[in-house]
């Protein structure tokens, strides 16, 4: 689904009434007619609906994925995957423990544009690379990233992370999908390359690399790019569940 088939941003529309559009065919931007009467819009709502769609289409242009994530209902962030697929930025971090005040972040990985990068600290893991990535992305997408990952690094390297964010943890939930991010990988069909590992594993990783192991860094660094290159393919899945479910199925009713 994209942002061009969304209606839900304009004030008087909601879900309802979004679906009653896709009913009766206005099922984008550019199949809505104002002069048309749709039942449940009225002529003010669809003032709204017009000015609306003259403001996106250009903000969408612009490649302006923070207006739309001011715009949309949170709940539907994920509408914005679509259009931004190739702009967004899938990260994961490994830490030494989950306080944020007192424990350390030791990995971040990034993926985008089927390229991941990690960052390691001790070598280069500092603010200034953190907010260079950050920057050169239109969307981020984590798995319990908006309680965990950003408020994590927020806090460690002292920088504000205010790109688009879309947090897998909860669109999983709304098609079925809960538990962490290894069970429903496992639920989904998404094979890895090497054993689980858990959060004390990865601690204990980092502790052998301190004294000088630097196979464990290893190991940790490739389970840290697995967990974040497994969340592409999460967003995929999740994204075309919710389409068919939200959209198509919408479209067909009636």
């Amino acid at each position: 689904m994209r942002i061009e088939n969304s209606f839900i941003p304009v004030e008087g529309v909601g879900e309802t009434t979004e679906r009653r559009l896709w009913r009766d065919g206005v099922t984008t931007w550019e199949s809505f007619d104002p002069a048309v009467d749709v039942p449940g819009v009225g002529p003010t709502t669809a003032d709204r609906i017009e000015s609306f769609i003259a403001e996106a289409l250009t903000r969408l242009d612009d490649g302006d994925s923070a207006y739309f994530d001011r715009t949309f209902p949170s709940g539907e962030r994920w509408r914005l995957y679509e259009n931004f697929r190739e702009e967004t930025c899938f990260f994961d971090i490994e830490t030494t423990g989950l306080d944020e005040h007192r424990n350390q972040v030791t990995t971040v990985s990034f993926h985008q544009d089927g390229e991941t990068t990690t960052l390691v600290a001790g070598e280069d893991l500092a603010a200034e690379r953190l907010r260079e990535r950050f920057a050169d992305a239109s969307l981020l997408a984590t798995f319990n990233g908006a309680r965990f990952d950003v408020p994590f690094l927020e806090t460690s390297f002292d920088i504000e992370i205010d790109t688009p964010h879309l947090d897998l943890m909860y669109p999983c939930k709304r098609i079925g999908l809960s538990g962490g991010l290894k069970p429903i990988e496992k639920e989904i069909g998404i094979e890895r390359d090497r054993p689980d590992i858990s959060g004390r594993d990865a601690v204990r990783l980092w502790r052998e690399y301190e004294r000088g192991d630097d196979d464990a860094l290893e190991t940790l660094v490739s389970y840290n790019r697995e967990d974040t290159e497994n969340l592409r393919t999460l967003a995929d899945v999740v994204t075309e569940t919710l389409h068919e479910d939200v959209f198509v199925g919408a479209s067909v009713e009636g």
